[in-house]
């Protein structure tokens, strides 16, 4: 899994209706909008699939939040190995996703103190752990600085292109809806005509 958060995705309502392109004429939208809020969108892109798995979105993206989404997603089969690609922003090297990731990988061993002792003393520390090839559930990191070497940053422009920036969204709780209904949409019809083309454009 391919895994990253979006962040600040707002929630604008134009306040004029956007003029579709004609012959010999380009898309014309006035740049007038009511600003609704913003929203968090964290979501999994399956490499092997090409598929937007488990999204989450919600108003915030806090290590407990990174942590949550995780759970929701190992979920969906508890029993079998899971590899995240992620980057290096501190939430995906968190206390709370250590003791998550010693939960259900069932590790019996003492975790230390954050910022103190053991697994939990740095985030160096913790993010060795989360990487541990032993475990079921395991993290590997892009190189500091390179993070566009994710693939779900692919996927994002892509949301980004055919969703969020021609769309007017009348509050969050419709952009949230519309993020979701689009990657229902995306894992319908996308993959299946693009195939694995996408995935190494």
């Amino acid at each position: 899994m391919s895994t990253d958060e979006m962040t600040g995705i707002q929630a604008l309502e134009r306040l004029q209706e956007t003029l579709a392109s004609m012959p010999g004429q380009i898309e014309r939208r006035a740049f007038d909008y009511i600003r609704h809020g913003t929203q968090c969108l964290i979501a999994n892109f399956e490499v092997a699939t090409g598929q937007v798995l488990g999204p989450t979105v919600g108003a915030q993206r806090t290590e407990e939040d990174f942590a949550e989404h995780i759970l929701h997603t190992v979920a969906t089969d508890l029993e079998s190995p899971w590899i995240f690609i992620v980057d290096n922003l501190n939430t995906h090297q968190s206390e709370s996703l250590v003791a998550l990731v010693a939960d259900l990988c069932e590790l019996d061993e003492d975790l230390g103190e954050k910022g103190r002792t053991g697994i939990l003393r740095s985030q160096a520390t913790r993010a060795a752990f989360l990487a541990d090839p032993t475990h079921r559930i395991r993290f590997v990191y892009t190189p500091k600085h390179a993070s566009w070497l994710n693939q779900i940053e692919i996927w994002f422009s892509t949301l980004v292109r055919r969703l969020l920036k021609r769309a007017s969204f009348t509050s969050v709780e419709n952009l949230k809806q519309r993020i979701l209904d689009f990657i229902d949409y995306f894992n319908q019809t996308s993959v299946t005509h693009l195939g694995s083309s996408f995935i190494g454009s």
